[in-house]
């Protein structure tokens, strides 16, 4: 029995629209012991959505997940309510319906004529405020966030988000929800894109500003973030996934409602492709090409194999010098140690945030003799090159040669700024960074809802310990000072633990 400090558990749920959202919902629902109440618009829908969650039951007991019996059990709690008045029972009601806030607002002002004063009523709106969506409701404190991800089951994450006025009480007793329903709640506040979406912002965003400065194609890009970052997927591959009709929307949505906001800034690639009907794989093309649902990807350009020449390594970064004369060492190419390069010699840079170009003349060497290797996550998977405009080809074919010796796959870039992955990663620690100093969440929340909401290999918080917050800073700083957008101005949380040498995660 719950003590008078311990809200009680709810005991039967609403779904009001059984879409893919709606689906899931109800199904965990079910599972964790609650009745399910079913209502949609559309004839029919509730029918096809109890007869879907039965298939996936029954498909689990064939593989021996769960009983016959519990299966039978389950599908028990499934109820359809074959008008909204019916849901009059509930505890607690999650909308899943249309994401337009009007529509939204309307159910909820419906709602509460139906329910009693203690009902619940949560939303599993994405990118609507939910303080707005409760401004409409005589009781704007019951109204509550409850967003999940799709699919629903897989995806083990809930955001809570409670509204301006949504009581302590409703807050506590939608998160034990969520946890019985086998998921970890993320509570977050009230903002823009809450957390997940909010923190998933700099992916795709710095990485189209990367295609939009002809850095890298697509292609490229993704390999990097693979093989270098250790994400499931680059981000071109995943805009194509999500569908840029989706994206997009999301990418203004954010960007506006932060009012401007540079960290957010969307690329006018994605508003041209999505004139184009190039969506991604459900449109059979994106940014690339899908026959029979599968990804065309390009083949990596060849790499000759040259005569091995003198090499001597800028000795600006100890550490990197280090890895890269190991390597070129094992290669068996020779190595110059003189304070100056002879002019036989490729010159490798270790620029962290800076281009090639800048990176040679700081150093007082000649810029057509120089490449630049990008060491922020070590030489193993894939190494990424970028020489300035006027490096000599020789040099370049040497350096591709050079650090392919082994077999290991080489990406060759435009001179930029931070390469391709010290550009996306500093600023998915930047944003996560950000999202701690507004208070959106708590650090250890933000990091475990980006790893199960977006997949990332660490949270941005953890992901700026593991490649060194001072490193961060860095990057940041001087993208800031090659390019002077707002966009990569380090958050006080990342410069303020840097500076401390305190790790990101420590609130």
């Amino acid at each position: 029995m719950a003590s008078e400090s311990t809200p009680p558990p709810f005991t039967t749920l609403g779904i009001v629209g059984t879409g893919a959202m709606g689906r899931g919902i109800a199904q965990l629902a079910a599972q964790a012991g609650l009745d399910v109440m079913l209502y949609d618009v559309k004839e029919g829908a509730v029918h096809e959505a109890k007869a879907f969650i039965n298939g996936l039951w029954q498909r689990s007991v064939e593989k021996q997940r769960i009983t016959a019996e519990q299966a039978q059990h389950y599908s028990k709690r499934l109820i359809e309510a074959r008008e909204l008045a019916a849901l009059d029972p509930c505890d607690i009601v999650v909308e899943a319906i249309v994401e337009k806030l009007e529509a939204k607002q309307g159910l909820f002002s419906d709602l509460e004529a139906i329910l009693s004063q203690q009902a619940v009523l949560a939303t599993n709106t994405s990118s609507l405020s939910v303080t707005a969506i409760a401004a409409a409701c005589q009781h704007p404190e019951r109204v509550i966030g409850f967003h999940f991800f799709n699919p629903v089951p897989l995806m083990k994450i809930a955001e809570v988000i409670p509204g301006l006025r949504t009581t302590d009480e409703v807050t506590q007793r939608v998160n034990a929800l969520g946890q019985a329903m086998g998921h970890f709640t993320a509570q977050a506040t009230d903002t823009p894109g809450f957390l997940v979406n909010h923190a998933g912002r700099a992916f795709g965003t710095e990485a189209l500003r990367l295609l939009g400065e002809s850095v890298a194609d697509p292609a490229t890009i993704d390999r990097i973030m693979v093989d270098q970052g250790g994400f499931r997927m680059g981000p071109f591959t995943l805009l194509d996934l999500t569908g840029l009709d989706v994206s997009h929307a999301v990418m203004e949505s954010v960007y506006h409602q932060y009012y401007e906001e540079a960290r957010f800034r969307p690329s006018p690639l994605t508003r041209q492709r999505l004139a184009a009907g190039l969506l991604g794989r459900k449109t059979g093309e994106g940014f690339y090409r899908y026959v029979e649902g599968k990804q065309q990807m390009p083949d990596e350009p060849a790499i000759a194999t040259v005569s091995p020449c003198p090499v001597w390594i800028s000795q600006d970064d100890p550490e990197s010098a280090k890895a890269l004369t190991a390597l070129v060492t094992a290669a068996g190419w020779s190595l110059e140690t003189g304070t100056q390069p002879t002019e036989q010699a490729l010159c490798l840079l270790t620029p962290f945030g800076e281009d090639a170009t800048s990176c040679s003349l700081r150093q007082g060497l000649d810029a057509k003799q120089c490449v630049a290797v990008d060491m922020l996550a070590g030489l193993d998977k894939r190494r990424s090159l970028m020489a300035t405009p006027i490096t000599r080809s020789a040099f370049i074919q040497a350096a591709q040669s050079l650090l392919n010796q082994d077999g290991t796959p080489v990406s060759t870039l435009q001179d930029s700024n931070g390469f391709v992955l010290q550009r996306i990663i500093a600023c998915i620690v930047n944003v996560g960074a950000d999202i701690a100093q507004q208070g959106v969440a708590e650090p250890t929340t933000i990091d475990r809802a980006v790893e199960l909401g977006l997949g990332y290999p660490f949270g941005p918080l953890r992901m700026g310990d593991h490649y060194g917050a001072t490193r961060i800073m860095t990057i940041l700083t001087n993208l800031l000072e090659a390019t002077g957008d707002p966009r990569y101005r380090p958050s006080p949380w990342l410069r303020r633990r840097a500076a401390l040498q305190m790790s990101l995660t420590a609130a």
